[in-house]
């Protein structure tokens, strides 16, 4: 399938799941205990594996957050990271990296950077600060990276400098390279978590073409994986695939679909979102050498309709999500809460929304969800990344030709 008719097909569905969102906004108020989602499934005859799998109980918070706007203008902005000074850096797919001050200015873009394929759901995607930062200044950035044979996500670490109110980032070193390269505008997946083991991991997604997306499944490549690295991009030698000749031994997990939300919960453990096709986001907590399904398993659809491969939910020896949506909230952007301004919310998870245009927040208990919230509905906007700043507060960046930087403080 080429890249404009996969293009094609992505602005059907997205027209598809806006309609949708625009009827679920005419519903009232949410009524605790009863189910957020009310419209049917696009799986009409797929079943979840266990209770509370999907569609948990609404939570209703006793205070509604009061929403301030930090920054402005920050065009198809991605993610965005704290510095130790309380300043933001953010990153615009266009390959720009800016520097958001404590007075809401934004700085010009950070020289240094290497190009990137800015094309489709590719660019300058997530940034992450190395875990001694305050001493080596050095940062690290995924992008998609424009090569001969095709293009891929990428990983590179440099060290950030300023000089009369402009950043730069020099010593650029490329320390991975998705493999194999691959024509697609699609699917770049790229969060990058860091561990306390000084490890780091970054979620690569598999291209989403039909010839590319059956690859998650191949461990010889990298499509469709979470990736675990040394900060110098060498391979950790715990890894659970270390030794194998026939696997690439950065690989920590597989079967992953398109990974744009990751993080930490307070244990230390990793936790993924991933996007689905026509329903069938994911939220796992992926572990050393397990198979996620895709695209064998799965609770969504084809983008026009028919079921995915042999249309199967369930498989022996492939793990199911701890959570699903269908229709999908597309996920972007992850954090567990521990702040102390929000007490109701401490030990929540809260997930950025892209087509649903929503904040949303879920209840955890012993592994499984319990509950969920969906918050910012009224800003209408698609929401990119989100974290909890230093100060305890929910911090979120919207994507848009003029997308802000959004502050979330007790109302």
């Amino acid at each position: 399938m080429t890249a404009h008719a996969s293009a094609a097909r992505l602005i059907a569905a997205f027209a598809v799941i806006a309609a949708c969102v625009a009827c679920a906004r005419e519903a009232g108020p949410p009524v605790a205990g009863t189910t957020l989602e009310t419209r049917a499934p696009n799986g009409k005859d797929f079943k979840p594996a266990f209770a509370g799998q999907t569609r948990a109980p609404a939570l209703v918070s006793s205070t509604a957050p009061q929403v301030s706007v930090v920054a402005t203008g920050l065009k198809g902005a991605w993610a965005f990271e704290f510095l130790p000074d309380g300043r933001i850096l953010v990153t615009e797919r266009a390959g720009n990296l800016r520097i958001v001050g404590k007075d809401g200015k934004v700085s010009a873009p950070a020289t240094g950077l290497p190009k990137v394929f800015f094309e489709g759901q590719g660019g300058l995607l997530d940034v992450a600060l190395d875990p001694q930062f305050a001493s080596n200044q050095t940062l690290y950035w995924s992008y998609s990276e424009p090569r001969d044979d095709g293009n891929g996500t990428a990983l590179a670490k440099g060290v950030l400098s300023e000089k009369d109110g402009v950043p730069a980032v020099s010593n650029v070193q490329v320390i991975f390279r998705q493999l194999p390269s691959w024509k697609s505008n699609l699917h770049f997946g790229s969060r990058i978590v860091f561990n306390p083991d000084g490890t780091l991991f970054l979620a690569l997604g598999e291209r989403s073409v039909p010839d590319a997306r059956v690859h998650s499944q191949d461990l010889s490549m990298h499509l469709g994986k979470i990736v675990r690295l040394n900060p110098d991009g060498s391979v950790p030698k715990d890894n659970p695939f270390v030794g194998r000749s026939d696997v690439k031994p950065e690989i920590w997990s597989y079967g992953h679909r398109n990974i744009q939300a990751a993080t930490l919960d307070p244990d230390g453990n990793l936790w993924d979102i991933e996007h689905g096709p026509r329903g069938g986001d994911e939220l796992n907590q992926p572990q050393p050498g397990r198979n996620y399904g895709w695209p064998v398993i799965t609770y969504g659809i084809e983008y026009a309709g028919p079921k995915i491969g042999e249309g199967i939910t369930q498989k022996a020896g492939m793990e199911q999500p701890v959570y699903y949506w269908d229709p999908v909230i597309a996920p972007s952007g992850m954090t567990f809460y521990t702040g102390e301004v929000f007490p109701e919310w401490k030990g929540d998870l809260f997930v950025g929304g892209l087509n649903s245009m929503k904040l949303v927040r879920l209840k955890l208990q012993d592994g499984k969800v319990t509950g969920e919230e969906w918050l910012l509905q009224d800003q209408k906007a698609r929401i990119r990344d989100v974290k909890q700043g230093p100060d305890g507060a929910i911090y979120v960046v919207t994507e848009s030709a003029e997308g802000k930087l959004l502050k979330l403080t007790k109302g």
